[in-house]
């Protein structure tokens, strides 16, 4: 395998272009070659050139280590594993090393002669590499640095303990990585750039606390609201957040927790009582800040019901017990603030309702708005896919070998006017875009249904034919359309 010099020095293209440094004593004693002396110690530099004097040597070119980019790749153990996370992240890194492979997001085959990795490892993903490369382009092998990231999914639901009088506890907890969670984070489909910006003001957060920046001078509460209109996919990316952040996070905190707060459960017949049950759950999060080695997610869903704005309740439009929910869930907040391993996640639907002086404390306020037409798409061709993959459909005319490419590739195969090659049907491509089109209006979560809803209508449900399902896909999203309540 040539190293990643000698493939720089076999293709010249590759290296960087390299400039001798502009100077001016240079241009000058070729100008004015009879007084050579006094112009250098003019410009204050050693004994000048003479004409004749070869060039200066440019500097050395800039090792290709300096410029790698950093890509995540995630090693899921098996439930039987009993290995170490570290022996399986070095043995992950080795095998990287010995394989000149380019980087796409995606599954990595498992050598079978490496018998300790067969053993322990379920599956090896690149992940996040359209951060770094634009127009479906790939990282080469000596382009990437590798970050791997061991772990173990925890199989274990939710925990919910109940409260006093046989009441619904406050939250519920999941011990992440969680089975559960598992995939959730591929499965949402946004535009480019609201997973990867959430990540980084997590890693940007955590980065902070962990170097000790003055809160006083530079501050973070490390709060995120997401809003938009409902079935948007706001609770879900939370959640995906929480499990993808314990897994890139694991080797400073071995331990995470996700805390879901019941904010139904929070509110008491009893006049002032729901201020106390907010306060009483925050104390139990506190003790579960108190470890070091622990990182606590809370996730709190339509926040708007625990931090209504103080404004209507002045006017009697809300029962004035909301004020010390509003008061209460803040303070709260604020001394959470000093735990450097706590991140709030909060959803709203409607955050007019929401109170400004939490609005205010929110690091990242993003809009998470209905799908456009290519991330429509995208579902979609996740959804087909799906359903290709379990035989319930065929692509096109029972031939299973068809590839649906992604509107990326499709726009640049159209452009291009290469949309009949040999991996492409384009009647396919054709219809699934239509779909797509129709199913403006619709959220991310009636587009996930939707293929379902479109099998159930057909007359014969043990038809594979493609055609018969786009056809009744787009059929069933003018009739969702229609029946949606304005």
């Amino acid at each position: 395998m040539s190293t990643p010099m000698e493939i720089a020095e076999q293709n010249p293209i590759l290296e960087p272009a390299i400039h001798p440094p502009h100077d001016a004593s240079m241009e000058v004693s070729h100008q004015n070659c009879s007084q050579p002396t006094i112009i250098a110690e003019q410009l204050g530099v050693g004994e000048p050139l003479a004409a004749t004097d070869p060039p200066p040597p440019p500097p050395a070119p800039t090792p290709l280590h300096e410029t790698k980019f950093l890509v995540s790749v995630e090693v899921c153990l098996k439930p039987s594993s009993t290995a170490r996370l570290e022996d399986v992240q070095r043995a992950v890194e080795r095998m990287l090393e010995n394989r000149s492979m380019s980087y796409v997001d995606g599954l990595v085959l498992i050598p079978p002669h490496d018998l300790f990795l067969v053993e322990n490892v379920q599956r090896i993903c690149i992940c996040d590499t359209e951060e770094w490369v634009k127009n479906n382009d790939v990282l080469l092998f000596w382009q990437v640095k590798p970050v791997v990231h061991a772990f173990q999914l925890t199989e274990e639901g939710p925990c919910e303990e109940l409260g006093p009088d046989g009441q619904p506890s406050s939250f519920n907890e999941w011990i992440l990585p969680a089975k559960e969670f598992d995939g959730l984070w591929e499965s949402l489909i946004y535009e480019s750039g609201l997973k990867q910006r959430l990540l980084r003001y997590a890693a940007s957060a955590l980065l902070f606390t962990q170097k000790g920046v003055n809160p006083n001078l530079v501050s973070w509460n490390r709060i995120v609201l997401l809003h938009g209109p409902p079935g948007t996919g706001k609770t879900s990316l939370c959640k995906a957040l929480a499990q993808k952040l314990s897994i890139r996070c694991n080797s400073r905190y071995p331990h995470c927790q996700l805390i879901e707060v019941n904010a139904h459960s929070l509110f008491s017949k009893w006049f002032s009582e729901s201020g106390k049950l907010v306060a009483k759950l925050f104390q139990k999060i506190q003790e579960m800040v108190e470890e070091d080695n622990n990182l606590v997610f809370v996730l709190i869903d339509e926040v708007e019901s625990l931090a209504a704005a103080r404004k209507a309740a002045l006017s009697g439009s809300e029962p004035s017990d909301s004020i010390r929910v509003v008061n209460a869930l803040l303070t709260q907040m604020d001394k959470l603030k000093s735990a450097p391993n706590v991140i709030i996640l909060t959803t709203s639907n409607i955050t007019t309702a929401i109170d400004v002086a939490f609005v205010d404390r929110a690091d990242i306020k993003a809009y998470v708005g209905p799908p456009t037409l290519h991330v429509r798409y995208e579902i979609l061709r996740s959804c087909v896919e799906e359903l290709i993959s379990k035989g319930i459909i065929s692509s096109f005319q029972g031939c299973d070998g068809l590839s649906i490419p992604s509107f990326s590739s499709l726009k640049e195969k159209v452009n291009a006017n290469e949309l009949h090659d040999t991996d492409t049907n384009p009647w396919f491509c054709k219809q699934l875009v239509e779909a797509a089109k129709s199913c403006e209006g619709l959220s991310g979560r009636s587009l996930r249904k939707l293929p379902f809803l479109a099998h159930a209508a057909l007359a014969d449900p043990h038809s594979r034919d493609a055609s018969n399902f786009l056809c009744a896909m787009i059929e069933t999203a003018k009739r969702e359309k229609s029946e949606h309540p304005e």
